[in-house]
């Protein structure tokens, strides 16, 4: 019985033993393959697509390929801006297959692009398709890439592909720094930095292209027929409304205004459209090279050296930034007396002064506790607005002030656009500083902002608001960019003109037009008026208060003026900031430098020049060809052209001309007839010219056998003879043409 007991025991013990294991085995298979499947699960439901695109990522190589970055026009059409082709050298190290490949496509790659061997030769032991050895190489390194190329597949029959050149971009400024403010510049990586450049890089840029790249299971690129072209859209290109031939007559002027007057803080010109808004022309000098735009002057660097070498990555940041730095939008300065054309207006437009109004000067008015003076110190007396004007006195302006009262006065303020930016389609644009936020002024501050004193606006305010004065009164929206085209000339931007609001009403815009106009002729801005041509304009002499530097009293000299008066087409503002030379004075600095530019920028504009029989002897006009005519014929023909001759030499035939063809003579000049060579050899001296009257320096010139063109003021009494063309005491022709500057000799104070 014991064991029958013992037999079922054993029995029971087995069969729960294996009930056990088999609920092991089903626990460890239900968890086992619960894992598994909740970890399927999981990679395929939560991770799916992450692991999706990380295989893709080990599949394929996709690389980026340069857009063309769009072009940059002037308004005639002229390239300001282009990106020149360039190319990016790729190896393909993965067809070499032996160590004398590898070592004769290195050295003669490292010498091409100027790399060192070590480092070539590396790159060549890469299992891939792609290996980028150089970007942005030029057309003489291309050429013998091409050149190696053909060379390894003469040399190693099927290594064809090895080497690739693959299309890309480079930056390139056909005139270097002309409108360098305006048009800007870009990185190494082709984004815009500066100016247009940078304000319109999205148009600009275009689409990347990619080239995408298959890789096998042991990680090596596959060969280029595995790849995949997506080709890059090129960028649109943008046509400006600045004018290069306007640039460049602008930029040549205020050049040689700058060294002329010794200016510290560089000078601004901005032309204007006043019916448009367009910008013919936005100066800033002195530039820099857009093609160079990192390279500092010689000036900026020796002072940079001169500093612990701590403190000089930052003076190097901060003298780019300065160089770089467009003036006439990013700057505010006060406008001193240029202002007094807005006060005028406003003056005008509220009825509360007329042309026949009353003013009286003594010299000095006292408000409060402060005492303004008048530049002329004894007083103009009693004066009519356009008086006021003419004499630029900041006593009767005070009184125009104070008549259109604080809260008007703020009221055209905001109105002409100064209390904002005007909007220009450039980065950088600085707001104005006012007396207060809220526009609130004292009676003090109300007398000197009548005279543009102690407020700060933005050049391109200021030439927007006497475009208003000049156009009827439109406050219009400035404008560098008049059109954006695609690739296929497609238009896909187009700027259309924008009248902000009417600030003055159209009578007194031409009330104005007419008190500007007498101002050049007959007031005391003569330095502004231009033979020829019906302009208005006022200066501008303002004092930079608590800037002055070195012991100095610093100055704003400036000028603002329009043309034709009768029908104004375009503005101009002509300013240096902080002139050290001879004058600081508007009329004396700036002024000639608005006669030269516009004496150049009208005829161009084909805008009609209407000259007075006075004015007519010292126009200009082209000599003709009498070479190879009798003395008689030739005579005669330079007579029918308006000159008088004189015959050198006893030959019957012309065998030289002085002025030479096409050469700008003026009329009534005399032509010099050459007959023989032997008097051809005679020189004549260059007397001394500087210094004299119109009359003076035409009878020096007479007496020396010399013709003269007249530039700057002639029309004045008191004109003086700035400069000369030619050097005195050089050896010249006698009958060449030696240009001599003129400018008011009288100092006006405005």
């Amino acid at each position: 019985m014991a064991k029958k007991r013992r037999k079922r025991t054993d029995k029971g013990i087995s069969q729960v033993l294996r009930m056990r294991t088999t609920i092991l085995i089903l626990l460890i298979l239900v968890i086992g393959f619960g894992a598994v499947s909740v970890r399927l699960a999981y990679l395929q439901l939560v991770q799916g697509t992450y692991l999706q695109e990380k295989a893709v990522e080990q599949q394929l190589v996709d690389t980026t390929v340069n857009s063309k970055r769009g072009t940059i026009y002037d308004a005639k059409g002229k390239v300001l801006a282009q990106s020149a082709s360039v190319w990016k050298v790729v190896l393909a190290p993965a067809y070499m297959e032996t160590k004398e490949q590898r070592e004769f496509v290195a050295e003669r790659l490292s010498k091409i692009l100027d790399l060192k061997y070590k480092d070539v030769y590396k790159k060549t032991k890469q299992k891939t398709y792609y290996v980028v050895l150089k970007r942005k190489i030029e057309s003489d390194e291309r050429e013998k890439i091409l050149a190696l190329c053909e060379e390894i597949n003469k040399k190693f029959d099927g290594l064809s592909n090895v080497i690739t050149l693959f299309d890309d971009y480079r930056r390139y400024y056909p005139y270097n720094d002309l409108a360098s403010s305006v048009i800007g510049f870009t990185g190494s990586d082709d984004q815009g930095l500066e100016g247009v450049e940078f304000q319109y890089d999205k148009y600009l840029t275009g689409t990347p292209g990619r080239i995408i790249t298959a890789r096998n299971a042991n990680q090596t690129d596959m060969p280029f027929q595995y790849e995949q072209n997506v080709a890059a859209k090129d960028g649109d290109n943008i046509t400006l409304t600045i004018d290069e031939t306007i640039q460049s007559v602008a930029e040549k002027y205020m050049k040689k205004g700058l060294a002329d007057n010794e200016v510290v803080n560089r000078g601004v010109c901005i032309i204007m459209n006043v019916n448009t808004g367009a910008i013919l022309s936005m100066v800033t000098v002195d530039g820099y090279d857009l093609n160079n735009p990192y390279d500092l002057s010689e000036t900026d660097l020796a002072s940079i050296k001169a500093l612990p070498e701590k403190k000089r990555a930052t003076a190097e940041s901060a003298a780019l930034g300065a160089m770089w730095r467009n003036k006439a939008i990013a700057d505010t300065y006060y406008p001193g007396s240029v202002f007094k054309m807005c006060t005028a207006s406003m003056a005008l437009n509220e009825g509360v002064v007329n042309p026949n109004s009353h003013f009286y000067c003594s010299g000095s008015v006292s408000i409060y506790d402060h005492t303004i003076h008048c530049h002329f110190k004894s007083g103009h007396g009693g004066q009519n607005l356009f008086q006021a004007i003419a004499n630029s006195c900041n006593p009767a302006f005070i009184d125009i002030g104070a008549r259109v009262g604080a809260s008007k006065f703020y009221k055209y303020y905001q109105a002409f656009g100064f209390s904002e930016p005007t909007g220009i389609d450039l980065p950088g644009e600085s707001d104005d500083l006012f007396f207060n936020e809220d526009g609130t002024m004292s009676q003090t501050d109300l007398a000197v902002a009548s005279f543009g004193q102690n407020f700060s606006i933005t050049p391109i305010q200021m030439v927007t608001a006497c475009a208003a004065v000049a156009n009827g009164g439109k406050v219009l929206q400035p404008y560098v960019v008049q059109k954006i085209t695609d690739a296929d000339g497609n238009v896909v931007k187009n700027t259309e003109t924008t009248v902000k609001r009417q600030v003055i009403s159209t009578d007194v815009s031409k009330q104005m037009c007419s008190f500007l106009e007498q101002n050049t002729t007959k007031g005391g801005v003569n330095n502004g008026y231009i033979s020829g041509y019906r302009v208005g304009g006022k200066t501008g002499t303002s004092e930079k208060i608590g800037q002055s530097q070195h012991g100095y009293e610093d100055y704003i000299a400036s000028f603002c003026g329009f043309a034709p008066a009768d029908k104004p087409e375009v503005a101009c503002l002509v300013f240096f900031d902080t002139p050290r030379g001879a004058s600081y004075y508007g009329s004396q600095v700036s002024a000639p430098v608005f006669v030269n530019i516009m004496s150049e920028v009208l005829p161009y504009l084909e805008i009609q020049a209407a000259y007075s029989g006075g004015e007519k002897k010292y126009v200009d006009t082209v000599a003709g060809s009498y070479v190879g005519l009798s003395v008689k014929k030739a005579k005669s023909a330079a007579k029918k052209d308006g000159f008088t001759t004189t015959v050198k030499g006893s030959g019957k035939t012309v065998i030289a001309q002085m002025p030479s063809s096409a050469t700008k003579i003026p009329v009534d000049g005399n032509v010099v007839l050459y007959t023989d060579k032997e008097s051809k050899k005679n020189k004549v001296t260059v007397p001394e010219l500087e210094g004299y009257s119109v009359s003076t320096v035409n009878s020096i010139a007479a007496s020396a056998g010399l013709n003269i063109s007249f530039t700057g003021v002639t029309s004045s009494s008191s004109a003086v003879s700035k400069t000369q063309s030619i050097s005195p005491g050089e050896k010249v022709d006698e009958g060449t043409v030696v240009t001599v500057e003129f400018s008011g000799g009288t100092v006006v104070h405005d």
